[in-house]
């Protein structure tokens, strides 16, 4: 990551992670994964699992460690925990079978459309604070970062 020295922008960068931290002390503005996670019995690292691969499909063990933000190592012993209470499956790749991948199961599936309902009415209820044209403003500028940051488009269901 390169470093920005434009004093303005470091301000400016300053004052965004200031009303960033002021929304994350409210309760009902912090992460909508977090919320789930006392009521499903799984941690957020297991929900973040089964979000990225409800959303892009099987992916590779090192493809989840990243999505999730955690080693190799530790994707191993989620993906034990979620394979062991049914929601997701190992397999191994037929071209090269050192390739393994995760997948959901239907029981997986379920949980996942569930978990995405629940997130997806959260942030709904944080949009309702925003007026409609606040709410095209945002979008215009999230758009506007994915394309200028270069994130790419990945799987999709």
């Amino acid at each position: 990551m390169r470093k920005i020295s434009h004093p303005e922008l470091r301000r400016e960068a300053r004052a965004l992670r200031e009303r960033m931290i002021a929304l994350a002390r409210r309760r009902s503005l912090r992460d909508p994964v977090a919320a789930s996670c006392g009521e499903l019995e799984l941690t957020p690292p297991q929900i973040h699992a089964l979000l990225w691969l409800g959303q892009d499909g099987p992916l590779t063990m090192g493809e989840l460690a990243r999505r999730v933000a955690v080693t190799e190592k530790t994707v191993t012993g989620i993906v034990d925990r979620l394979e062991r209470d049914g929601q997701l499956r190992r397999e191994r790749d037929t071209l090269d079978r050192r390739v393994v991948r995760a997948r959901l199961t239907a029981q997986g599936e379920q949980l996942f459309r569930r978990i995405d309902a629940d997130i997806e009415e959260k942030v709904a209820v944080i949009l309702a604070a925003l007026d409609p044209p606040d709410r095209k403003a945002l979008a215009r500028i999230l758009d506007k970062l994915v394309l200028r940051l270069g994130v790419p488009e990945e799987g999709g269901r």
